[in-house]
């Protein structure tokens, strides 16, 4: 008997409608893509719903990774190059058969090979596309670093010192695939430090941190701006992978007991990759901390802000005023770095002159004049700006307002017809001005330069793979300060493999921009405090939403979700 068409077999299953899946197979004509990839893309099913199917259709096991422990083992069943080129992960193994998960049960290549390497009779089980990646990423994301300890611990004793590494004098450094996969000639410490920032850059982290112990050293990274523990490092090998991570960034490494910046860059993965390094003594040893920049991701655009398009009419024109001040507020990790290169990679035209005073210098962009910050010769905010200012520019871009002498040269600059954009650190827009007074600005030059403030937020997207529905409590509506209709559904993430079982996947940004209307301004420069210009910024007319509220939005919409939005803005329980 033939086998049914798994469109015919979605349709059964009441996952599409005839409708649907004749435009599927219109745009299989277009695209040339397989039924199930097109259905996918179209947002018209689940990569499970087809895995599913596709396991009625060819009479295999659908196995859902996510709920699944494999075994360490199993490593050494498959290698790692075996089941990243075959795009399988071995699951179980019982007598003298092995279960494979993989997306395409009818890869015969693929099984004939697993066969040929374990000599072991092999049975293909089906998953999605996305839980194979993940879960090779998980199984063998160790492997390499656990393979490199156990080397280490053998060469205790032997040859293997700081001393004898290559010549760092660049500070620029390629982690091959052979380093990687731990087939190279790479001493262990290098490999094990190699392989730690590879797994970094598969999981997208913004920083990853070393941090010793009394017994071990944890291992953590920051993924989607919540931390994570990747490894742990035996103690008698911590020293070892502290030096090499100092050695690669310039450091001292015999200086052990005061605070050091440094930084290097790798080429991994296809992607260079920028990574700014600080150390700081605590109680057992040295706690490192790498930031991740990939600096081969310099397009940003307006675009990718995730502006709504009242954010944006107001974000248009704070960029093309002539003069003024402008603040980009937020506590690190919120995306104002981000946001600022958009600004500057919109602004840098060939009839301006543009100048940044960065520290550090993250993205190079061609056409700009980027001056470095550099303490040890006293270049510093003000007397950088100073310089700056005796350039002719159009344009000051200042990384960041520390103190009072900055912020005021930045203001009369403004004054004297440049457009100054600057971050600073406060809670809120509404802060940045109580901020610029606090450490010394004049209320006048505020009023006077003080053009508009945005202040941003990054919250987790709700994972799309996951995504549920359902009736929010009265007590959860409150927090938000928001009214429903009846039957209103609020979204969650139940967890699953592509979002390591949290429920979110990703981040987008929230934003709250405070234009200085020439009411706020006489505000300002009358002293009238917060409470006043918060209620100015409440009238109708000047179309304020701040975080919270720009938060219920995207809670409405099913992007994020309460817990998020009040993290965001300090209020979760």
């Amino acid at each position: 008997m033939p086998k049914k068409r798994i469109g015919d077999l979605l349709i059964e299953r009441g996952l599409i409608t005839d409708n649907e899946l004749k435009f599927a197979l219109d745009m299989q004509k277009q695209t040339h893509e397989k039924l199930g990839e097109v259905l996918i893309n179209n947002k018209i099913v689940t990569p499970e719903d087809i895995a599913k199917t596709l396991a009625v259709q060819l009479e295999v096991d659908y196995v859902d990774l996510t709920r699944m422990n494999i075994p360490q083992e199993m490593t050494q069943l498959v290698r790692r190059n075996t089941a990243r080129q075959n795009h399988l992960v071995p699951v179980q193994k019982q007598g003298d058969t092995l279960y494979v998960a993989m997306d395409d049960p009818l890869n015969f290549y693929a099984l004939d090979e697993v066969r040929k390497v374990t000599n072991l009779k092999v049975v293909p089980l089906i998953a999605t596309n996305s839980s194979v990646e993940r879960a090779i990423n998980t199984l063998y994301g160790n492997e390499n670093a656990n393979q490199a300890i156990a080397d280490y611990k053998k060469e205790q004793g032997g040859a293997e010192t700081e001393s004898s590494e290559p010549s760092l004098s660049n500070f620029d450094f390629v982690i091959s695939s052979n380093a990687i996969s731990g087939d190279g000639d790479s001493a262990p410490t290098i490999r094990l430090v190699n392989s730690i920032i590879e797994r970094a850059v598969q999981e997208r982290a913004s920083d990853i941190h070393f941090e010793p112990r009394e017994h071990e050293m944890d291992v953590r990274m920051r993924i989607d701006g919540v931390m994570r523990d990747i490894l742990k490092v035996p103690k008698d090998v911590t020293a070892a992978v502290l030096a090499r991570i100092k050695t690669m960034s310039g450091m001292d490494v015999a200086e052990k007991r005061i605070p050091q910046d440094g930084r290097f860059a790798v080429s991994v993965l296809n992607k260079s990759i920028d990574m700014r390094v600080s150390t700081l003594p605590i109680a057992w040893g040295e706690k490192i901390v790498c930031r991740l920049l990939d600096k081969s991701n310099t397009e940003i655009d307006k675009e990718m802000l995730g502006l709504r398009p009242d954010d944006m009419e107001k974000y248009e024109k704070l960029i093309h005023y002539k003069n003024g001040v402008m603040l980009l507020v937020g506590p690190t990790g919120s995306g104002k770095t981000t946001t600022m290169y958009a600004m500057l990679n919109e602004l840098n035209t060939r009839d301006v002159n543009l100048v940044t005073l960065e520290d550090p210098i993250e993205y190079n962009l061609d056409g700009l004049n980027q001056v470095q910050i550099n303490t040890k010769t006293n270049m510093t905010f003000a007397n950088g700006l100073r310089a700056i200012l005796r350039q002719d520019p159009d344009i000051v871009s200042v990384g960041e307002i520390r103190d009072g002498e900055t912020a005021e040269i930045c203001m009369r600059a403004a004054l004297t017809g440049r457009l100054v954009m600057s971050t600073i650190h406060t809670n809120d827009a509404v802060g940045a001005i109580d901020r610029l007074e606090d450490i010394g600005v004049e209320p006048y030059l505020v009023s006077a330069t003080l053009r508009g403030v945005i202040s941003q937020r990054l919250v987790r997207r709700v994972c799309p793979y996951c995504a549920d529905e359902y009736e929010p409590q009265e007590d959860e509506v409150q927090k938000l300060g928001i009214k429903i209709q009846p039957g209103t559904k609020f979204k969650f993430g139940k967890g699953c493999q592509h979002c390591f079982n949290t429920g979110y996947s990703g981040r987008i940004a929230v934003f709250e921009i405070m234009m200085i209307t020439p009411e706020i301004r006489e505000l300002i420069y009358k002293k009238a405090g917060r409470k006043a210009i918060e209620e100015e910024l409440r009238k109708p007319e000047n179309n304020f939403v701040s975080l919270k509220e720009a938060g219920a939005r995207l809670v409405l919409e099913g992007i994020t979700t309460t817990y998020e939005v009040m993290r965001i803005t300090n209020e979760a329980d």
